[in-house]
């Protein structure tokens, strides 16, 4: 069951997105907030697989909020979970107005695992969230066309390609960098590298580590900028 975070600064609409989403089996709402310094509080203290930022304009202060909600967090070493050294952070998914599509690249910068238009219907606002919180990427058709283009155009060099180069990755993690890139979702990975998808889980961590990435969204973004993947013409 994948756990949610709503982020919604008018409170009708708040309800009306728990009373949605507290109806599917698998989903659960843990909390709400009305601002992105409370869900980044909320999110430190409640640990959703998902927050849902469902805001009219994700601005500055929104962006900063996913910035710091996607952030992960180095356990100290007497916590109780301190095993992995670095917990996790939640997913952030943007649903944001069709006037504001201009800002997803901002907020999948930030860390966004996924942007959605809020005249998304329900059963595309629920899959979205389950893609997001099982780890893969949710972006809209126009969207993934319009960052494609993006990395087309000529542009100062990234600071991740100054202190990562493709020689960092395993042979495997190449692979499925490139399985990433191509838009697989983890389940396929697994199937087409016959890997568990743990294992892919795994590899995609270190990826994501290696990149000093936050999200599979910037992971697909170095791999098109680096030239691992071309786009198709």
């Amino acid at each position: 069951m994948a756990s949610i975070l709503i982020v919604n600064d008018q409170s009708l609409q708040r309800l009306g997105l728990r009373m949605l989403l507290t109806a599917q089996p698998d989903l659960t709402v843990v909390g709400e907030a009305a601002t992105g310094a409370e869900a980044v509080r909320l999110s430190a203290a409640l640990r959703p697989d998902v927050v849902l930022m469902a805001t009219s304009s994700p601005g500055a202060d929104g962006i900063e909020a996913i910035r710091r909600i996607t952030r992960p967090v180095r356990l100290l070493p007497d916590a109780p979970d301190s095993a992995g050294a670095v917990r996790l952070p939640p997913r952030v998914l943007v649903l944001a107005s069709t006037t504001h599509e201009g800002h997803a690249p901002a907020a999948l910068r930030a860390g966004a695992g996924g942007f959605l238009l809020d005249n998304a219907g329900l059963d595309q606002l629920t899959a979205a969230i389950r893609v997001v919180a099982a780890g893969d990427a949710v972006i809209t058709p126009g969207l993934t066309r319009a960052l494609i283009d993006a990395v087309r155009q000529p542009r100062t060099p990234h600071p991740v390609e100054r202190h990562t180069g493709s020689d960092s990755f395993t042979g495997r993690e190449r692979d499925v960098l490139l399985a990433v890139a191509s838009g697989w979702s983890n389940a396929e990975i697994a199937a087409r590298l016959s890997i568990a998808p743990t294992t892919v889980k795994s590899h995609v961590s270190h990826i994501l580590a290696k990149l000093h990435a936050r999200s599979r969204v910037q992971a697909v973004t170095y791999a098109y900028e680096s030239g691992l993947v071309r786009p198709a013409a």
